[in-house]
């Protein structure tokens, strides 16, 4: 059994799987190499027979989603580290060394991510990841190098490895027994939103989570749903009001759902004002599926809140992402690191 697996969840993806799976096996020798099949309707299950027949293939039985899917995949895979790497990843040679190096040496890192570029622009940063995850205390993410739409170029300055609140799933490399004891991925999630959710777990029970960009690779992103999507803005939208109800704390709840209340009508007002039809539909089925699913997530709040040891993580910031973007005109981390 090697110590890495570098698990791949495919739908539909046998363009994506025969552009880069070839690089992920050349150039990650320390790790098996998985592909989970989330019963694809293309060739994909013919595209990885026929031409990649050395990689462990898993055949799930239905899309189960993002975070199904995986779930479904690690419990059939043995390893100390997992690795969550999307099917349109390019990889770099060497890529898993520091990742592999870095959490050895440190026993409270339970997950960590790659620096993540543009496959299409690769002097930028990828929009679903780029240098790693922050929330503000309203719950919206962004990243060292993305600010909701404005994405930096890589001029090396975030170059430094750095404590942060989520690692994306398009590359995360993550404990296999943290995964686990922390519950896994939520699959009431279905996509999107999902691993910020299990990092704040993981964060909550005491771990740290880090960017290490010493390994860089190349995202094309936006391969299942594109960011003009309905459904995404669906998912996105009552995703992010399960983690913020599943993971705040106590003495946080009320007023933070208030403010998100407030923030998620005026974010439909503007879709409709725009003419974004769908984008408006979208918002408020997400806040009427959100008030459907709470009840069910009532006991998993107070099981998160049974095991959290950390309430005030550093790395969720106490500021309005929204006011510093769009009323003090901070379009990047650097520039909103600091109240």
């Amino acid at each position: 059994m090697k110590k890495v697996a570098v698990v791949i969840l495919n739908y539909n993806g046998a363009e994506m799987l025969m552009r880069f799976l070839p690089l992920v096996v050349d150039y990650s020798p320390e790790a098996e190499v998985v592909v989970a099949d989330n019963a694809s309707t293309d060739n994909s299950v013919e595209v990885m027979k026929e031409r990649f027949p050395a990689v462990r293939l898993l055949q799930l039985d239905s899309n189960y989603g993002f975070a199904g899917g995986y779930n479904k995949a690690l419990a059939q895979v043995e390893a100390e580290y997992y690795v969550l790497l999307n099917s349109d990843v390019e990889v770099t040679p060497g890529w898993l060394s520091p990742l592999l190096e870095f959490m050895e040496f440190n026993d409270t890192a339970v997950a960590c991510q790659p620096k993540i570029l543009d496959y299409k622009r690769k002097t930028h940063f990828e929009y679903a990841g780029a240098a790693g995850g922050f929330i503000d205390y309203y719950g919206y993410p962004y990243c060292r190098g993305r600010v909701f739409n404005t994405v930096e170029a890589d001029s090396g300055q975030y170059n430094d490895v750095h404590p942060l609140f989520w690692a994306t799933g398009a590359a995360m490399f993550v404990r296999s027994k943290a995964y686990w004891s922390a519950g896994g991925l939520d699959e009431g999630f279905f996509a999107h939103m999902e691993e910020i959710d299990l990092c704040w777990r993981f964060l909550a029970r005491g771990s740290r989570i880090y960017a290490v960009p010493q390994s860089t690779v190349y995202h094309v992103g936006g391969a299942t749903l594109d960011k003009g999507n309905p459904q995404k803005t669906f998912l996105n939208f009552r995703n992010n009001l399960l983690l913020l109800y599943k993971n705040l704390p106590e003495s946080e709840l009320r007023r933070t759902m208030r403010v998100r209340t407030l923030l998620d009508y005026i974010a439909a007002v503007k879709f409709l004002v725009a003419g974004d039809l769908g984008h408006f539909k979208a918002v408020l089925r997400a806040r009427s599926e959100f008030k459907r699913l709470k009840p069910q997530y009532k006991a998993v709040r107070e099981a998160n809140m049974a095991a959290c040891v950390v309430e005030n993580i550093p790395e969720r910031k106490n500021f309005s992402l929204l006011w510093q973007y769009y009323a003090r005109g901070k379009r990047t981390f650097t520039s909103i690191k600091e109240k």
